[in-house]
């Protein structure tokens, strides 16, 4: 399980509106200060309670099975790559310039997030996040 802390912000009938701080790994840095690779962001996350009794304010754990992050990861990250890659080394092959084929390449992964928001609902409902009281 991946597990992270938050705080719930909001309860909404049966969804809790949970705020969590991702913290980068060098955000610890003693050198945080000088870096300017150092961040930290506030996110927020809709969990199902499930008849659970929870309270505004009060310190849980947000938690999410590994599959569905490297899940997550694959759809962001890797296979816009890998679409991009396979434009790319078939326009390429096809003996087109390099510059027009970098262009087909980079346009091509715009279909492919239009779709992720399109079904962002959908997708969305395949990731279960389960909260726990600390």
């Amino acid at each position: 399980m991946i597990d992270h802390e938050g705080i719930i912000d909001r309860i909404d009938g049966d969804i809790a509106h949970v705020k969590i701080n991702s913290v980068s790994a060098c955000a610890s840095c003693y050198a945080k200060g000088v870096c300017s690779a150092a961040d930290q962001e506030e996110k927020y996350l809709d969990v199902h309670l499930n008849g659970a009794e929870y309270r505004q304010g009060e310190p849980v754990h947000v938690q999410v099975a590994k599959h569905l992050g490297f899940r997550a990861v694959a759809l962001g990250y890797v296979y816009p790559f890998l679409l991009l890659m396979a434009v790319l080394v078939a326009f390429t092959a096809a003996g087109t310039q390099e510059l027009r084929a970098g262009t087909y390449a980079l346009l091509s992964i715009i279909p492919y997030y239009l779709v992720l928001f399109l079904f962002r609902k959908r997708i969305g409902s395949a990731f279960t996040f389960s909260i726990k009281k600390t």
